[in-house]
């Protein structure tokens, strides 16, 4: 049994990002949550909105999944989203580009053996 949840056009850059999805991968649900909301930043929630929608997703597809503690992440991916592109001023009247990235998160759960 696996459940797949994504998280899309998250204002985050994704090299901030996988710091975070490289602690959690392949430890409980239960276990990654607790330790994402002790460590409660700007970074932290859009991955933890994401983990309690494949958790969501889990238990509407799976009636036997009645606990947190019952599922593992399996995988867990950040990727690069599109780039917004912006124009600040620069010295000496040039115009400098700004680079807001964007991330898509990707998690999949999987019951523990």
């Amino acid at each position: 049994m696996q459940v797949k949840a994504e998280g899309k056009y998250i204002r985050i850059s994704p090299y901030k990002l996988r710091p975070i999805a490289d602690v959690i991968r392949g430890k409980s649900l239960a276990e990654s949550q607790a330790y994402l909301k002790a460590h409660m930043t700007k970074r932290v929630k859009p991955i933890l909105k994401v983990l309690d929608s494949a958790y969501a997703n889990a238990k509407n597809l799976h009636k036997e999944v009645d606990s947190p503690e019952m599922l593992m992440i399996k995988k867990i991916a950040v990727d690069q989203g599109p780039v917004l592109k912006y124009y600040k001023p620069a010295a000496m009247g040039r115009a400098a580009v700004q680079r807001r990235r964007l991330s898509h998160v990707t998690v999949v759960l999987e019951k523990k053996r």
